[in-house]
């Protein structure tokens, strides 16, 4: 565990780091608050942090004032180093964010104790995270494809469209259908069949920008939300994703399984403030459908608000 001693003293400083290095921890140092403080708002800060209470710069109680409203994750675990012995002070550093206190001159045997007490809650604490994120993982996630379930891209979506609203930008929709998934399942099995829609979600993501977003809507069709992307951009990215599956090639025993897909257009323009996602997801439904009756494979464009499919590409 790395920890951070923030000391205006030279001497003080030296002893803590001497005796945290020996116990095992990795030790950052700092001679003011300002350095302390920049050191904990880095890419990777310490878990645990000494302060001193009086320091140059930026006070350890400030400190802690700074740290507690800035950043909730991950946790830095802190000690305020004092030689303030009355219950008024100790209550103000508690209060300001600290969750423990040594006082000076400290003795290493209380300071041993003190950091093990905090690494043993920043270990309960990255086990409380790591089990919430489990759970918010299974309630959002498609356990199959492990794209975002229905309900979580319908949520997404709904936060794009009112992104879009405020910004006067655009949001393209996808709605895509693998292409005679029935056949594929009747044909080589259901395991084949799962198999193809796994392969199927991984190309999408692969093949979608970090900021967009896939989930699996039912079955065998899929939605993607396309922030910032207008009809060019959104049909372009359609035509990529549907040339990507069908470079797949799913092994199912001893056959070859060639994937296609099907793919409704619809875009939300910077003008059009009032689309509901209903809307939209039913624009680029009737756009699926036309793909469908036009021999598959391919990728049509739906128009709001009349909804009347336009061939595309």
């Amino acid at each position: 565990m790395r920890i951070l001693v923030a000391d205006d003293e030279p001497m003080s400083r030296r002893l803590l780091q001497s005796s945290l290095t020996k116990w095992g921890y990795e030790v950052v140092t700092a001679a003011d608050g300002l350095a302390a403080l920049a050191v904990l708002q880095g890419a990777e800060p310490p878990s645990l942090a000494i302060l001193d209470w009086m320091m140059p710069g930026m006070e350890g109680v400030k400190l802690c004032e700074e740290i507690r409203a800035k950043k909730a994750e991950p946790y830095t675990y802190v000690i305020l180093l004092t030689n303030r012995h009355s219950l008024g002070d100790i209550i103000q550093g508690l209060e300001a964010g600290a969750d423990d206190y040594v006082r000076k001159p400290f003795d290493p045997s209380e300071l041993k104790v003190r950091v093990a007490t905090g690494e043993r809650i920043l270990a309960l604490q990255a086990e409380l995270i790591s089990a919430r994120d489990a759970l918010r993982d299974q309630a959002t996630r498609d356990h199959l494809t492990r794209v975002w379930n229905r309900a979580a891209i319908l949520a997404v979506l709904d936060e794009e469209l009112d992104r879009a609203r405020r910004d006067g930008s655009s949001c393209g929709l996808l709605m895509v259908d693998l292409d005679n998934f029935k056949r594929i399942n009747d044909t080589f099995g259901h395991a084949a069949g799962d198999e193809v829609l796994r392969e199927t979600a991984r190309t999408l993501v692969a093949s979608t920008r970090r900021y967009d977003s896939v989930g699996r809507y039912g079955g065998e069709e899929f939605l993607i939300v396309l922030p910032g992307c207008d009809e060019v951009n959104s049909v372009s990215h359609a035509e990529r994703l549907r040339t990507a599956v069908a470079n797949l090639a799913v092994a199912a025993g001893a056959g070859i399984i060639c994937p296609t897909l099907s793919l409704g257009v619809a875009i939300v323009d910077g003008g059009e403030h009032d689309v509901a996602a209903a809307d939209l997801i039913h624009c680029a439904d009737v756009a699926l459908y036309q793909a469908k009756a036009n021999g598959r494979d391919r990728v049509e464009v739906g128009r709001l608000p009349q909804l009347t499919p336009t061939t595309c590409l």
